[in-house]
């Protein structure tokens, strides 16, 4: 395949209209036939689609394929090349065989966008707020999902990146890995996402020398979807919500950087909101 190879892990939001926060908050699945398709998959599917469209072809990896079904079919209605690969991050053997069937069927990765996220611990009670209450079940998918998942893939694309001197890594990550925060109720347990932008700067260390490049994006607030846009403090003031299109655009700045000045950590957070620090 000729076409540089774009791999998304995590290509759909489980706030798209029948995700499982949207259905866990909502109680049922939202139409999502009115929202633009640059937002109807959240940050995954909107990377995906503008890799797709400057010619990328793209590969979205997600835990079972029906997930991403339809944002395969709009990147391929768009003009765009497209696959999907199934990957269960909590598996070893998966992650491997993934990548093994990504090189076979689209070759080596040029961009990698780890952008995978996890729902576990938001319906906790309140009175299991404090961490001495919190389920080691959620503690360990938290840190696959945040530290270990991310340090498999970098294995799987990282050494052909430094062979050839050329590639991106690139991290979507949220204002929890700036700093150790509590756990509020309705939250998942987000402090293990420190470690991912620990990891980031580990790889910037290692890798950039090596011609490739990797950043840490922190996306810094409510993003727009189906399941997000429906909710009463979204519906109260719009201008909170971030909107994923505009994510995969500092996404592609990142992309096209030229080398002798990149950015390797990118905070994006709306306007009416004071940055997290």
């Amino acid at each position: 395949m000729d076409r540089k190879v774009a791999v998304i892990v995590g290509a759909t939001t489980k706030w798209r209209g029948d995700g499982f926060m949207t259905k866990l908050i909502h109680g049922t699945a939202l139409d999502a036939s009115d929202v633009p398709e640059g937002i109807r998959w959240g940050v995954g599917g909107a990377i995906a689609q503008k890799y797709a469209a400057e010619g990328f072809h793209v590969v979205l990896t997600t835990r079972s394929a029906g997930n991403a079904a339809d944002l395969e079919d709009a990147i391929r209605r768009q003009g765009g090349s497209c696959s999907t690969v199934e990957m269960d991050l909590a598996s070893d053997d998966s992650i491997a065989e993934a990548f093994q069937k990504i090189r076979a069927d689209a070759g080596e990765t040029d961009a990698l966008i780890y952008n995978a996220g996890y729902p576990d611990g938001r319906d906790l009670p309140p009175e299991m707020e404090l961490l001495e209450h919190m389920p080691v079940e959620i503690f360990d998918v938290a840190q696959t999902v945040s530290s270990r998942g991310p340090f498999l893939i970098a294995r799987e694309v990282l050494p052909a990146m430094r062979e050839r001197g050329a590639g991106s890594f690139f991290f979507s990550n949220n204002a929890n890995s700036l700093r150790g925060r509590k756990r509020g109720t309705g939250n998942s347990l987000y402090y293990p996402r420190v470690m991912m932008r620990t990891l980031a700067q580990v790889l910037t260390e290692e890798y950039s020398v090596h011609g490739v490049h990797v950043a840490n994006v922190v996306i810094d607030g409510l993003i727009d979807s189906p399941g997000t846009r429906a909710l009463p403090v979204a519906q109260k003031n719009p201008d909170i919500i971030i909107n994923p299109v505009k994510i995969a655009e500092a996404f592609w700045f990142l992309q096209t950087q030229d080398r002798s000045a990149w950015t390797h950590e990118l905070q994006l957070t709306p306007f009416p909101s004071k940055p997290s620090v």
